[in-house]
């Protein structure tokens, strides 16, 4: 094999590529990159049996072959080349050379043949979204993940098609984001559980624009994102979701509209006194035109008055203050809306078009000792 292409090229295709080189793994084969240039085109490929990725690049194929090349030093290799064209060739013994100007490295490649492509995925109509909504989606969901293994369900997030409407939604026991967006077609029905760290990888390798798309086909065990030069195919995760919708209640005995910012800056003050792992809730007391936050923690404490509008009855009520901090951040808002019932029950931060819906527990206050 021998092929010609740019730094700035190859070092874009790596950068997506791996993704989806596992950390840790007992086949030596995933760790690699896969070089495919057999086909009239240079494409990158990376599998960890659970996410797979590929991508391909502009370059010259001089003489067409296959290699797999180690991941971490491959990257590393094109990182530090000097910013001209790269020559890679490979010989039957499977000897690599990469050349850069006055650079000349010589790894051992691997097999190509035991490589692990990508599963074929089984296309219909696509669910078309664009980059920068499906990327602000993740952004504003992808926070209240479970980060732990313990309740598999908890570590993705869930995709439901319903006509023209896409609905994701996650959680980790302590916290529910939902977002609604409309799509521009009708699409068939469907429920699937994305792996976070899909989507989490999506994210990263997403250029953002606002005219280009992303096609998303989903079948029973996989789910497909192309964009661009690149595909990318993840494993769902198996199990009937939790049912969302008897957790979202619309009942509330106190509406606060109050400025996002001034929110957002007052806990994030308050958080000034808390120590990392110390589960000091910030107290909001709501009456009628404004609300105080207080926290009290073993380092002191902080009181700040805001100016809201109050609709319903005063209320005395405790939450983490990360899980507030977390929802305000993705929010674009200038004001918010917060709904809640009773100390024990749920708060709610939603819009009036029913587009993001944020649900925090609270915490019981006293017992924490403040």
């Amino acid at each position: 094999m021998k092929l010609i292409c740019s730094k700035a090229n190859l070092l874009y295709g790596v950068n997506i590529a791996i993704k989806a080189v596992p950390t840790r793994t007992t086949m030596p084969i995933l760790e690699c990159i896969l070089i495919d240039a057999s086909q009239g085109e240079i494409r990158l490929i990376a599998n960890d049996t659970e996410l797979g990725i590929e991508t391909s690049i502009e370059g010259t194929i001089e003489e067409p072959g296959i290699i797999a090349l180690d991941a971490k030093i491959f990257s590393e290799i094109v990182r530090k080349l000097p910013d001209s064209d790269i020559v890679i060739t490979s010989d039957e013994s499977l000897q690599t050379v990469i050349t850069c100007e006055k650079a000349k490295f010589n790894i051992m490649g691997k097999l190509g043949d035991d490589f692990s492509y990508l599963p074929s995925v089984e296309k219909n109509e696509p669910i078309s979204i664009t980059q920068f909504t499906l990327k602000e989606v993740i952004r504003q969901t992808i926070f209240s993940i479970a980060d732990n293994d313990t309740n598999k369900l908890m570590t993705g997030e869930l995709f439901e098609i319903n006509e023209n409407t896409l609905r994701v939604a996650s959680l980790d026991g302590h916290r529910i984001s939902l977002r609604n967006i409309e799509l521009s077609n009708t699409s068939e029905n469907k429920k699937v559980i994305v792996p976070g760290k899909t989507l989490q990888e999506i994210s990263k390798i997403l250029p953002g624009s606002a005219e280009e798309y992303v096609d998303l086909f989903i079948t029973d065990n996989h789910i497909t994102f192309e964009f661009e030069k690149t595909i990318v195919v993840s494993r769902l995760i198996d199990g009937e979701y939790f049912k969302i919708d008897q957790m979202i209640s619309s009942a509330y005995e106190t509406k606060v509209k109050i400025n996002k910012r001034e929110l957002l800056e007052c806990i994030d003050r308050a958080t000034l006194l808390v120590k990392e792992g110390d589960k000091k809730p910030i107290i909001m007391d709501v009456a009628d035109d404004h609300m105080e936050l207080k926290i009290t923690s073993f380092i002191g404490s902080m009181n700040e008055v805001i100016e809201i509008e109050k609709e319903g009855k005063d209320m005395l009520i405790g939450f983490n203050p990360k899980f507030f901090v977390d929802a305000l951040r993705v929010i674009d808002d200038e004001e918010v809306t917060l709904y809640m019932v009773n100390p024990k029950a749920p708060c709610f931060i939603r819009d009036d078009v029913n587009q993001y819906v944020y649900l925090i527990l609270p915490v019981n206050f006293n017992a924490a000792g403040s």
